[in-house]
């Protein structure tokens, strides 16, 4: 029986940059297309990159419903899908309508799939987004959620677990050998510790909140060193732990001016930092990388076959997402008081159809 979609509904939406959110009745989506699934949201978190809508970096046109990290259930298909069915379970895709034909849609290298540039935009940065009871996504760019996994959990992962997802890949590194990351006790940063150590890995974490240095050992990290000491002590510790050269790669999340700089300096020669963050400028003192031959990459989300075998992942070496529950959209403002207090560990998570957490518990969810 198909379920019934109402015309209106609540969604929390940036009306002006630099101001606080507002909770508006707006209406349902219902213009889908023939790729695109209606998702009755069940959970919904926050990114740094919503901070960034906000600010109007994007130049997003306004309103826009905020969060770009959603999941919940399948309410209504478009007629080209085959991949989704009323009823299932989803993680939330960001790019809407890839064009299909442009090198990074028809490349054999299924990792660059995100990369169209001919997109229509990305949900909750470009396009209304998932602090709403109900959202239009793609479904190619969406992900099933197995029974294992919690929608709480496939909200973050949609982009933070995505991004780092990737990050952790594009490293290539083998098993034993050392990975740092720079900025490791945040949402993304305990999720690559457990994706690393998961992988065979040897993580070292680096934080500047003493928050971040206790979710950095909780998560995992063989080493955790604290990024408020000077430069020179921080790449003498990671030495000393490496035998000498450093950490064979390294990836960025913190988007403070000296994070690029200090990921690469704490890099062995010819290794790789992935640059994750977004900072206006990504600063790096040339004798950080051009002496020693560190090559840096950028890297963003994953492309819809990484996503599925994350998920893969997360269920058979169970990888655990740090949650805080904020229950219902008018919560958003204590959403956004505990983010922006700097004490937050792991993701701010809103719960927008406490119905769908209920009906869980007859999955065995378990992460």
């Amino acid at each position: 029986m198909a379920p019934t979609i109402p015309n209106e509904m609540k969604a929390v939406q940036v009306v002006e940059y630099g101001r606080p959110y507002s909770i508006n009745t707006v209406p349902v989506p219902s213009n889908l297309g023939p790729h695109d699934l209606l998702i009755k949201i069940a959970c919904a978190s926050h990114c740094h990159t919503d901070s960034m809508v906000r600010s109007g970096v994007f130049g997003t046109k306004l309103p826009c419903t905020g969060s770009h990290e959603g999941a919940g259930t399948v309410v209504s298909v478009g007629s080209a899908v085959s991949s989704f069915n009323v009823g299932d379970r989803v993680m939330c895709g960001l790019p809407l309508h890839p064009c299909g034909t442009c090198p990074d849609c028809t490349s054999s290298d299924e990792s660059t799939r995100q990369y169209c540039p001919n997109l229509d935009g990305h949900v909750g940065v470009h396009l209304d987004g998932n602090f709403a009871e109900y959202v239009r996504v793609d479904s190619r760019s969406s992900t099933p959620v197995p029974d294992a996994i919690s929608l709480i959990s496939a909200a973050p992962l949609a982009c933070a677990g995505r991004t780092v997802w990737r990050a952790v890949s594009q490293a290539d590194l083998k098993n034993g050998q050392w990975l740092a990351i720079v900025g490791s006790g945040g949402g993304l940063g305990h999720l690559g510790i457990q994706f690393a150590k998961a992988r065979g890995l040897n993580v070292i974490g680096i934080d500047a909140r003493d928050e971040g240095l206790a979710l950095s050992e909780e998560a995992g990290a063989d080493i955790v060193i604290d990024a408020r000491k000077d430069k020179a002590e921080v790449v003498k510790e990671v030495q000393q732990v490496t035998g000498g050269g450093g950490a064979d790669a390294s990836i960025t999340l913190a988007d403070a001016d000296s994070a690029a700089g200090l990921a690469c300096a704490v890099t062995k020669m010819h290794g790789t930092m992935v640059q994750i963050a977004q900072p206006d400028e990504v600063k790096i003192p040339f004798a950080e990388f051009i002496f020693r031959d560190v090559r840096v990459k950028g890297s963003v989300l994953c492309s819809p076959g990484e996503s599925r075998d994350m998920m893969n992942f997360i269920v058979e070496q169970g990888i655990n997402v740090k949650t805080n529950l904020f229950h219902g959209l008018d919560k958003i403002e204590e959403l956004i008081e505990m983010v922006e207090g700097g004490k937050i560990q792991g993701k701010a998570v809103i719960i927008v159809d406490e119905k769908q957490i209920q009906n869980e518990k007859e999955l065995g969810v378990k992460y």
